[in-house]
């Protein structure tokens, strides 16, 4: 961006600029969204930065009214397969808890010097500080959202213990957590706002799911979705569930989450981010989309990626998805949730659980009405998926039954990888033989939208 386009940006409070740049007061040492509602400083007395990590680096503090840790997360640079994404990528799924630099390093295949090179050259801060940001940011979103008491939010940001925690996030805020917090302690439900930059388009993405749903196991509003869903942990897996309430005034979700290990909070928060598609940056986006030849008027601004909650998940709707309609998909899926899955009554409610690789491996199916083969596809990837916990799609080709169409679906909404393009979908085709004029290569690495946006377009 250039300088006068952060200035119009910030006295335009534009919302479509929240999370691409933080503006600091010199006057006043601190620093906020583009958003914010404060009067706007004199432009003598501001200085931009790209990330709310270089202005904490920098001495300034966030900013008590519009909360710059509520900002979506969506660089400029967010989407390509850079090795910095990929690292922000790990950091943010696996949380912070147990991090080990080295051992991110070795994942990607790099050394820890090169490492903190990228970092400070994409993010201006080393990865430790980045990490450690990140934390005193998510608990500050905590400290002022939620009920949560000191103990409960130091260990669901990642710290091992309070002292620890409350030394770091004086040092980086310049307030204890008691002069942050805004609620008193109390059992009362996490509940969190979850921004991002509009537009938001909310019908195509609820229409796509409540098509798909399956009962039990997700609800869907006409301006709400909620789900259950398990995470990893030291024991196995832990239960949660959470209900999302759309507030396009607000640019977010109001969401209440339920899960039983707080510990496990952050990375729970940032795959609801996932399933929603919360960091898209939709400006840039759209640019693409229309460079590859769509009209504006065939554009649907604000689409999203509606992601299922795991890969496993996504690769088991693709298979039973295979040859079939989209409505018999679903019933099959509803089938095997039913059948496998664990089942919870909380308040009269009947909530499921999708089932775990391990709870599909162990059945035979023989309650699914589909060919035997498609069967042994599904046990072979649930088995594959115990074995190889963090599996990459890709590799699911070595498994009989199981394609390109199948890796890529999962891919798109398992890993929400922007820039998969369906060619062989009939979908697409179709659509390419309505408008034969798209070119899909000038779309990348966006062309996950752009095959959303021409089913949209049928």
């Amino acid at each position: 961006m250039e300088l006068n386009e952060f200035q119009q940006a910030r006295l335009s409070r534009d919302p479509r600029f929240d999370g691409v740049f933080y503006v600091a007061v010199k006057t006043t040492g601190i620093f906020c969204r583009p958003i914010c509602p404060a009067n706007a400083p004199k432009e003598q007395n501001v200085e931009y930065f790209q990330t709310a990590n270089e202005a904490l680096v920098s001495g300034y503090r966030p900013c008590l009214r519009c909360r710059p840790e509520s900002a979506p997360f969506s660089p400029a640079w967010n989407g390509t397969q850079t090795t910095v994404q990929r690292a922000l990528n790990i950091i943010h799924e696996q949380g912070f808890h147990d991090l080990k630099l080295s051992e991110l390093a070795e994942r990607l295949g790099i050394t820890d010097r090169y490492l903190r090179k990228l970092f400070v050259e994409k993010l201006g801060v080393s990865p430790k500080h980045y990490v450690q940001h990140q934390q005193v940011l998510f608990a500050k979103s905590l400290l002022h959202q939620t009920h949560m008491p000191i103990q409960d939010v130091a260990f669901a940001s990642g710290f091992n213990n309070v002292r620890r925690f409350n030394d770091s996030f004086k040092k980086i805020t310049t307030k204890t957590p008691s002069e942050v917090r805004k609620h008193p302690v109390s059992d009362a439900p996490i509940r969190l706002q979850l921004n991002y930059q509009p537009p938001f388009d909310w019908q195509h993405w609820h229409d796509f799911v409540d098509f798909r749903k399956i009962e039990g196991m997700e609800h869907v509003g006409s301006s709400s979705y909620g789900r259950t869903f398990y995470w990893p942990s030291d024991s196995g897996y832990i239960k949660g569930r959470f209900n999302a309430v759309h507030r396009p005034d607000k640019q977010g979700f109001n969401v209440s989450i339920v899960i039983d290990d707080a510990k496990q909070l952050y990375s729970v928060v940032q795959k609801i981010r996932q399933v929603f598609d919360l960091n898209a940056n939709v400006g840039v986006i759209n640019k693409a989309l229309q460079s590859s030849g769509i009209s504006e008027h065939n554009l649907s601004a604000g689409i999203r990626i509606p992601s299922c909650w795991s890969v496993f998940e996504a690769g088991v709707r693709a298979i039973l998805g295979q040859q079939v309609s989209v409505k018999a998909a679903t019933n099959l899926l509803n089938q095997l949730v039913e059948q496998l899955g664990d089942k919870e009554v909380v308040n009269g409610i009947e909530y499921r659980w999708f089932p775990t690789p391990q709870q599909l491996a162990k059945s035979r199916l023989l309650f699914l009405k589909i060919p035997e083969a498609r069967k042994q596809t599904l046990i072979r990837l649930a088995k594959f998926c115990i074995d190889n916990p963090d599996t990459d799609p890709e590799q699911w080709l070595e498994l009989k039954g199981i394609g390109p169409w199948t890796v890529e679906y999962a891919k798109m909404r398992g890993q929400s990888n922007t820039d998969i393009w369906l060619d062989t979908d009939l979908g697409i085709k179709k659509a390419l033989d309505i408008f034969p004029l798209i070119e899909p290569a000038k779309a990348s690495p966006w062309r996950t939208y752009l095959t959303f946006n021409m089913w949209n377009m049928l």
